[in-house]
C-alpha cells in the first residue's frame, strides 16, 4: 500500500473503533511522504450491526463528498467492509484476499455470503498464496496469486550485524523466535512440548494476543511471550535469534495461509522451522534453510538440524529464491493489473471491413467455403500468386465453424462450439502468426461422473478420484489399468479399442453413453479410429492435448480470418450459395470445401454426417465451471458437453456465457460418420472427382474426413503448392 500511495491518493478505511461518544464520526491520519490517509471510523459502543452498517455507509458518503472523490478504486482486504461500501460507484473494485477469514474464530456471520457478493462485483482478485488461489480460481475470471513479498533491504540489515534487542540478548541458551499475531493459528501445545523437552533453549514469541488471553498460554521458564513490537523493531529481534519458528497449528484457520514472515526470516539470513503449512511446503520445502516438521519430536529434531546449519551453505539458494519476491516486483505486477482493470470497459476490437464483390474482370479462382481451407487458399492464391479470387459462403460470415462473435452481453463466444488451436507444425504456426497474435492456452476437460468432476482423458488423478485409490506413480497406474483391461483380438470397433485398454467398467463409465449420444450409434458399430483419438494416461498430466504449440488467437478467430482475407485480390460473397452465383462470375478453376456429395447432387446417395445443436446462455455470474469444457458421459443427459467460453478467451467480464452441445441427426454437417459402408460411398465420389480436374476438393467436408484445424491449414497450404506449380496443376482433384 505504501508503494501505491506514492502515485495515487489512498484513503485506507480501517475497522471501526467502539466509543462512548453518542454519535458516529471519522478520524483522519496522514502518512508523511505518501498520499495515504488512514480513515478510522468511531461508532457508539451500544449500536447493533444494522445501525453500524448504515452509519458506516453514511460516513463513507460524507468522506467521498467532502474530498471530491469521483469513481474511486475500491480495494477490500475483508468482505466485511463491502457491507457498507457496496453502493459506491467505482472505476474498479479489488478484492485482496489474504486469508480464509470465515474460518477464523469469532468470524462474523454472513461473511461467506458477503465474500461471494464481493467476488462477483470485483474487477480484480488477488490472493495471498497458492493454496488460496487454488481454492478460488474457479470463482473469478481475473484472479492472480501473489505469495508473500518481502522488503529485502529492511530485513537484510540483520546480516550486517546490527545489535540485537536488549530483552532478547539477555536470555540464556540458543534462541528460537516467532513474531506475528498469536491467536488460534498458533499451536500452543507444540510450544509447550518443545519448551519442556529443551529447557536449554529460549523460545521467544513476539506479537499481540488476539481472541485468546494470557490464561490460554502455556507457561515455562524458557517460554517468553513479550508482546507486540513495531515493524521497525523486528530486525533487532531477528538479530538475537538463532532459528526462526513458524509453530502454526494445522486447522481450518491455517488451511490457506501464506505466511509473510517466511521470506522475511530468510531475508534476515535465519534458518526456519515450520509446521507443514501447505504454502510453506509447496514454496520452500526445497530449501535447506527451511525445515518442515509435523509432530513435536520432529519439530525439535528440525530445530536441531537448523541450529547446525552454516549460513554459507544455505544463503546462496535463499537469495536466489528471494530475488523474485520483492515488494517492488509485486507492486509492478499489481499496478499493471490495476491499470488494466480501471481501463477495461468490455473492450471489443472492431474487425476489418469485409470487401464485397465489385470487380469487372474475371476471376482466376472461385472458392466455395470461407472456413480454414477456403480462406487460407484464397490468401495464398491472392498474395502468393497474384490471382483474382472470389470467395463465397452460404453463411453470412467468414471463419466456418470456427466463427466467433461478441454476444449481447459483450462476451466473445464460439457460435458452433469450442475450437481450440493446437499443433506440432512450426510452419503452420508461422503462417497463421502473420494474421494474429496468440494467447497461450492449454485445454483441460472434466468428465461428469455422478457428482464427481474428473480429468478427461483418463489419467492417474481420474483413477484415484473414481476408485478412491492411492496410485502414486505411473507404474502403479499402469498396473491398475492392466488388471482391468480385457484383451480383444482383432480390434475392429471403437468398443474394442477401449475395452482392450481399460476394461468394461471404465468403458461404460466414460465412453459408452457419451459415444452413443455423439454418434447416434453404439461404439461397437463405429470404426476404431473414433476412440483411438482419446488416450489413456498413467501420469497426472490433465491437458487434453499434448502438442508443442497450444494457443488461442488473441482477438478471436473471426478477427484472424478477417486479417487473412484482407487483400485487394479477394472478393467475398457471403450469404450466397455457390449454385446461385451468376455464371459470369465463375472462374476456370473452382476450389470446393463443402460436402463432396452435395457438389455432385448426391448422385450416389447422401454421405451420412452427424450434426450438432447449440443452446447458448449468458449467466449473471463470473464463473460457471472450473474448466472450459465439462463432458457429460451419462446417456440420460441429452447434451454431451457444456462450454464456458471465457476460459478459452481469457476475457474478463462480470457475466459469463456458456453453451450446451447436443448431437443430432439433422442439420449442418459436422462429423463424417466413420463406418465401412460410408468410407466405400465416399470412394465413389472421390473417383468421380478425379474426372473433374477443374475442381479441387479440400477440407473436412470435401474429403469426408475429420481433421483438426491445423491439419486443414496444412492441407490447404499443400494444395496451394500444387496449384502454384504448373507441372502439378493437373494432379489429383481431391486433396489427401
Amino acid at each position: 500500500m505504501n508503494r501505491v500511495g506514492r502515485t495515487r491518493q489512498v484513503y485506507f478505511v480501517e475497522e471501526y473503533i467502539p466509543t462512548e461518544h453518542h454519535s458516529a464520526y471519522l478520524e483522519y491520519h496522514c502518512f508523511d511522504g505518501t498520499q495515504i490517509v488512514a480513515v478510522r471510523p468511531r461508532l457508539p459502543r451500544d449500536w447493533d450491526e444494522p445501525r453500524r452498517t448504515a452509519a458506516l455507509a453514511q460516513l463513507l458518503d460524507v468522506m467521498v463528498r467532502l474530498n471530491h472523490i469521483v469513481r474511486p478504486i475500491l480495494w477490500f482486504y475483508s468482505p466485511a467492509m463491502f457491507a457498507f461500501a457496496r453502493h459506491l460507484e467505482a472505476s474498479a473494485v479489488v478484492y485482496d484476499c489474504m486469508d480464509e477469514l470465515a474460518n477464523f474464530r469469532f468470524a462474523p456471520p454472513g461473511l461467506k455470503d458477503l465474500e461471494a457478493e464481493l467476488m462477483q462485483r470485483a474487477d480484480l482478485v488477488l490472493t495471498g498464496g497458492a493454496s488460496l488461489y487454488a481454492a478460488r480460481r474457479d470463482r473469478h475470471d481475473n484472479i492472480h496469486a501473489f505469495p508473500s513479498g518481502v522488503d529485502i533491504a529492511h530485513f537484510a540489515t540483520v546480516r550486517g550485524g546490527i545489535a540485537p534487542a536488549a530483552d532478547v540478548a539477555a536470555l540464556p541458551g540458543k534462541k528460537l523466535g516467532f513474531y506475528g499475531v498469536i491467536d488460534e493459528r498458533i499451536d500452543l501445545n507444540l510450544l509447550a512440548e518443545v519448551a519442556h523437552a529443551r529447557p536449554d533453549w529460549s523460545l521467544i514469541m513476539v506479537g499481540p494476543l488476539v481472541k485468546i488471553g494470557h490464561a490460554d498460554l502455556p507457561s515455562a521458564p524458557n517460554l517468553h511471550f513479550i508482546g507486540q513490537r513495531h515493524y521497525d523493531e523486528l530486525p533487532a529481534y531477528l538479530a538475537g535469534w538463532d532459528v526462526a519458528l513458524m509453530p502454526f497449528a494445522i486447522n481450518e484457520a491455517t488451511r490457506f495461509i501464506s505466511p509473510t514472515k517466511t521470506p522475511e526470516y530468510l531475508a534476515a539470513g535465519l534458518p526456519v522451522v515450520s509446521t507443514p503449512i501447505a504454502d510453506v511446503v509447496a514454496g520452500y520445502a526445497g530449501l535447506a534453510a527451511v525445515q518442515i516438521a509435523g509432530t513435536p519430536a520432529q519439530f525439535i529434531a528440525a530445530c536441531e538440524t537448523a541450529l547446525a546449519l552454516k549460513p554459507i551453505d544455505y544463503l546462496p539458494d535463499v537469495d536466489d529464491k528471494l530475488k523474485a519476491m520483492s515488494w517492488d516486483e509485486s507492486f509492478r505486477r499489481i499496478d499493471a493489473l490495476l491499470s488494466d482493470a480501471v481501463q477495461r470497459e468490455h473492450r471489443i476490437l472492431p474487425a476489418p471491413p469485409i470487401r464485397r464483390p465489385g470487380r469487372a474482370k474475371a476471376y482466376d479462382y472461385v472458392i466455395v467455403g470461407a472456413g480454414f481451407a477456403g480462406s487460407v487458399l484464397a490468401e495464398r492464391l491472392a498474395a502468393g500468386s497474384g490471382k483474382r479470387v472470389l470467395l463465397c459462403d452460404r453463411r453470412n460470415h467468414v471463419g466456418g465453424n470456427a466463427f466467433d462473435h461478441y454476444d449481447a452481453a459483450g462476451i466473445l463466444v464460439h457460435k458452433y462450439g469450442p475450437h481450440i488451436f493446437h499443433t506440432n507444425s512450426d510452419d503452420i504456426v508461422d503462417y497463421l502468426s502473420r494474421f494474429t497474435a496468440w494467447r497461450p492456452y492449454e485445454h483441460r476437460v472434466l468428465a461428469a461422473v455422478g457428482e464427481l468432476r474428473v480429468p478427461m482423458p483418463i489419467n492417474r488423478t481420474t483413477l484415484n478420484a473414481l476408485y478412491d485409490a492411492d496410485l502414486c506413480d505411473e507404474a502403479s497406474a499402469q498396473a491398475f489399468l492392466q488388471a482391468r483391461a480385457e484383451p480383444v483380438d482383432p480390434i475392429r470397433t471403437s468398443r474394442d479399442v477401449v475395452v482392450n485398454q481399460v476394461g468394461t467398467a471404465l468403458y461404460r463409465t466414460f465412453f459408452e453413453g457419451y459415444t452413443r449420444k455423439q454418434w447416434g450409434l453404439d461404439p461397437s458399430e463405429l470404426d476404431k479410429s473414433v476412440t483411438a483419438r482419446v488416450p489413456t494416461r498413467t501420469s497426472t498430466d490433465d491437458r487434453y492435448f499434448l502438442d508443442r504449440f497450444q494457443a488461442m488467437p488473441l482477438h478471436g478467430y473471426t478477427a484472424m480470418f478477417e486479417n487473412i482475407l484482407d487483400h485487394d485480390n479477394i472478393d467475398l460473397q457471403l450469404g450466397v450459395d455457390f449454385k446461385d452465383l451468376p455464371a459470369d462470375t465463375l472462374a476456370a478453376h473452382t476450389i470446393f470445401t463443402g460436402p463432396i456429395d452435395e457438389y455432385f447432387g448426391h448422385r450416389f446417395g447422401p454421405l451420412p454426417y452427424r450434426s450438432l445443436a447449440f443452446r447458448h446462455e449468458t449467466l449473471d455470474q463470473r464463473r460457471f465451471q472450473p474448466v472450459a469444457v465439462v463432458n457429460f458421459t451419462d446417456e440420460a443427459v441429452p447434451y454431451t458437453r457444456i462450454t464456458e467460453y471465457k476460459h478459452l478467451t481469457g476475457q474478463v467480464h462480470r457475466k459469463t456465457s456458456i453453451s450446451y452441445e447436443t448431437p443430432q441427426a439433422d442439420g449442418d454437417p459436422y462429423y463424417p460418420i466413420p463406418r465401412p459402408e460410408n468410407a466405400a460411398l465416399y470412394k465413389r465420389y472421390a473417383a468421380l472427382a478425379q474426372e473433374h480436374p477443374e475442381v479441387s476438393f479440400v477440407g473436412r467436408l470435401a474429403t469426408y474426413r475429420y481433421y483438426n484445424m491445423d491439419q486443414v491449414v496444412g492441407q490447404a497450404l499443400a494444395t496451394y503448392r500444387r496449384l502454384a506449380e504448373p507441372q502439378l496443376s493437373r494432379g489429383p482433384a481431391v486433396s489427401a
